[in-house]
């Protein structure tokens, strides 16, 4: 197994700590969703200067990543 860049963490916290943070079972659709937003964050996060922490390029290469995690 490969360690993460720090973003795709990000994403991958998120999805599988939606169920602490709701204290409750989720479904896979609730953690994709909190996935979602953690990757929505990083966009928007520069909003105000124009540019987000992360761009489309950026977000590709977290979903590479991510698709060969663990292999």
């Amino acid at each position: 197994m490969t360690n993460l860049s720090p973003t795709a963490q990000a994403v991958l916290d998120a999805y599988y700590t939606e169920a602490d943070r709701l204290d409750r079972e989720v479904s896979h659709e609730e953690m994709l969703a909190a996935a979602l937003h953690a990757v929505a964050y990083q966009l928007a996060f520069g909003h105000a200067t124009g540019s987000g922490v992360i761009d489309e390029d950026d977000l590709r290469s977290v979903a590479n990543e991510l698709k060969k995690w663990k292999q």
